[in-house]
């Protein structure tokens, strides 16, 4: 069968995590011997900003990273129709261009045979409704929804004609434990400051614990305003910027704890939807402890596969007993890793979609029920 993706990025994970699932995914569906195809815009913010940040060494790492992986960029005279002609599914990322996805339903409408799927990966239905509900998704099969809540979101507009839930999940084949590096380091937080979505929380649950533990921390991530950069270095945190996605498992094995600081929007408006980091991090072994967040769908067992610190003096403590205690430790990284084993790779995320794809009336499902048996 062939996929194709219309993407944000695909080559770009900066400030952009789906790049980091769709990866995953794509990478299954190569291994199940079925074509990928991403297509991402040619005025793609997120690439923009990679290539003003770090060069366009950073694009030729990406191809050397994920030499299987094509992806395509189009611009405003580029040929839709011609490039979805043999495709048999199409998945539609919700950063796409209005217009554009109203176009890609009308081919649908018009009598294409390939599955359409709108995928949902953010918080706008919650923050910026207005935005999703001006989307035509009428002609699309349906909706794919990164959480139960956001599920329901689009159940009640009425946004779609059936609307499935669809985790992040991480991919195992790049994100896994390295024990043969040691680790040097205690504390690591990735993510970005992002909109002023989390700022109290990272003083909070980052900065202020590390610096009154003086602990080794390192943060990696972008769009951190002067006043935040003041903050870390007061703190003695050292900040490396960006880091590409397929170098994050060696920096979570050169260090002993990592944090999850959850974005507002979803512990406010989407309980139950973690970040990808949550899955990335607990797939390499490390431990981690998490501000809260409502894991009402219980894709986790809080307490065994993670720690959870209800304010910042937990957090503090939560780092000390982990970083003193390495029988704590080590349950924490085996219990984490076992989980994201057991439900939360891309492989399962990929069985998911061939479920939901089956629900959908598409052609050709049975045959990618075989090529992932033949893989296996």
């Amino acid at each position: 069968m062939k996929f194709v993706f219309y993407t944000h990025s695909l080559i770009s994970d900066w400030n952009h995590g789906n790049a980091h699932f769709l990866r995953g995914v794509t990478r299954d569906l190569q291994r199940r011997g079925h074509d990928t195809l991403a297509l991402e815009p040619q005025d793609a913010w997120s690439r923009a900003n990679l290539v003003r940040d770090q060069g366009p060494a950073a694009v030729a790492a990406f191809h050397q990273a994920f030499p299987q992986h094509r992806s395509q960029i189009y611009g405003t005279k580029f040929d839709h129709e011609a490039a979805l002609a043999d495709a048999d599914v199409v998945i539609v990322h919700e950063w796409t261009e209005a217009q554009l996805v109203e176009r890609l339903g009308r081919i649908r409408r018009d009598g294409a045979t390939f599955t359409l799927l709108f995928h949902d990966t953010h918080h706008r239905a919650a923050s910026a409704e207005g935005e999703i509900a001006g989307l035509k998704l009428d002609d699309y099969d349906g909706v794919l929804a990164f959480g139960q809540t956001l599920r329901e979101r689009y159940l009640k507009a009425g946004w779609g004609k059936s609307v499935f839930t669809w985790h992040e999940a991480a991919d195992d084949a790049l994100f896994r434990p390295l024990p043969e590096i040691d680790k040097t380091r205690d504390l690591i937080w990735i993510g970005n400051w992002g909109d002023d979505e989390r700022s109290a929380e990272i003083g909070e649950f980052l900065i202020r614990p590390a610096r009154d533990l003086k602990l080794d921390t390192v943060v990696r991530g972008v769009r951190y305003p002067d006043h935040a950069l003041d903050e870390l270095r007061k703190a003695g945190i050292a900040y490396g910027g960006w880091i590409a996605n397929a170098d994050v498992p060696v920096a979570f094995a050169r260090h002993k704890v990592t944090v999850h600081i959850p974005r507002r929007p979803y512990v406010e408006h989407l309980p139950g939807i973690p970040t990808i980091r949550v899955f990335e991090a607990l797939a390499c072994g490390i431990p981690l402890i998490s501000a809260p967040w409502n894991d009402v769908e219980h894709l986790f067992k809080p307490g065994s596969d993670y720690l959870v610190a209800g304010d910042g003096e937990a957090m503090k403590k939560s780092l000390r007993d982990v970083l003193s205690d390495a029988d704590l430790a080590a349950n924490l990284a085996a219990a984490g890793l076992e989980t994201i084993k057991a439900r939360h790779t891309c492989r399962h995320r990929v069985d998911e979609l061939f479920t939901i794809l089956a629900s959908c009336g598409t052609q050709n499902v049975a045959a990618g029920l075989q090529s992932r048996e033949a893989a296996e």
